[in-house]
């Protein structure tokens, strides 16, 4: 039985369109005129106990409005949700109980207060046992590496410190169902490392539902095998993370150091040349034709180092998202 099932979810808002103007002002206390703005449209897919699913799409493709209907804060236009066996708009106790909301750009810790009060008085709105609190919050203090910050004002703290903080406070009641959206957003790069660390560790160790969005391919590729690619309010894809990379990335990069000047367009010869600036050059061959064109590169051309990598994943998604066909 699966813990998210989604059938034919629809979220449509009516957006009130005005001219410019003063003109468009007057036209508009007369007649006012909407369209129909559908940031869901009638999507469907179903997620196991214990899956980490990456959801993911462009800039108002629909994966918060998809995340708010399943964490019951947005009414849907239609369709049928099921989280847990609730109906999340319902809003009863014990679902909320059981699932957490996380979102990069939202706070939910008191600005002027130590992390410690949020988690206090989360502890009391959740009804989490005295003895269960201190196991959870040690746990997550351990993993999380806070220890010393938790009796310091949020306002204080670094970016990354309040994103750990807003982690723990959405964690202490051990929700079975996690949402996260976009928990790395606005962190450097080894920040997002230890919260992707901390995410792979907790879905383990609980064996918890999560769905993610991120614009970081880095948090999906590292954290996700399943993914949901989401774009202007359709589903695109679901599937495998590694489905993705054997269809769009039909080739390879050579990344290739010369130990001296070469004539660019010789390399013209082997594949695609992407860049080239002495010492460096990448060149995009195609997969099957890889062994043949590093044979080629280390026989002929005074090679100090070569290596050969995958696509980037950003390039396979940009690739989704220009229409390339998935089927």
């Amino acid at each position: 039985m699966p813990v998210i099932e989604v059938k034919s979810l629809k979220k449509f808002y009516q957006v009130h369109k005005k001219e410019p103007g003063l003109i468009g002002s007057l036209k508009s206390l007369v007649a006012r005129k909407y369209e129909d703005v559908k940031a869901v449209d009638n999507i469907s897919f179903e997620i196991e106990e214990g899956e980490l699913v990456g959801f993911i799409g462009p800039n108002g493709a629909g994966k918060t409005t998809t995340l708010k209907c399943l964490s019951g804060l947005l009414y849907p236009t239609a369709g049928v949700v099921s989280v847990l066996d609730f109906n999340p708009w319902d809003r009863k106790a014990a679902f909320l109980k059981q699932i957490s909301l996380v979102m990069g750009q939202k706070n939910q810790l008191w600005w002027d207060l130590p992390a410690m009060e949020t988690f206090i008085l989360n502890k009391e709105i959740y009804e989490v046992p005295e003895t269960q609190f201190e196991e959870t919050l040690g746990e997550l203090v351990k993993l999380l590496e806070v220890e010393d910050v938790l009796k310091i004002q949020v306002r204080k703290l670094s970016l990354g410190q309040r994103m750990k903080c807003e982690l723990i406070a959405a964690l202490l009641h051990s929700p079975k169902v996690l949402f996260l959206d976009e928990p790395t957003i606005g962190l450097d790069v080894v920040m997002q490392k230890k919260i992707r660390d901390f995410i792979k560790e907790y879905n383990r160790r609980k064996k918890s539902t999560i769905i993610l969005t991120s614009h970081y391919m880095g948090d999906v590729k590292e954290l996700c095998q399943r993914v949901i690619i989401i774009d202007k309010g359709k589903i695109v894809f679901d599937g495998q993370l590694s489905e993705i990379v054997e269809k769009y990335a039909d080739h390879k990069v050579l990344s290739v150091v010369f130990g001296k000047e070469i004539d660019p367009k010789k390399l013209s010869e082997i594949g695609e040349v992407k860049e080239y600036s002495f010492p460096k050059a990448v060149i995009s061959v195609r997969r099957e034709a890889v062994s043949v064109a590093a044979a080629e590169l280390l026989q002929h051309f005074p090679v100090a180092d070569l290596n050969v990598e995958e696509v980037p994943i950003e390039d396979i998604i940009r690739e989704v998202f220009s229409g390339k066909d998935l089927a």
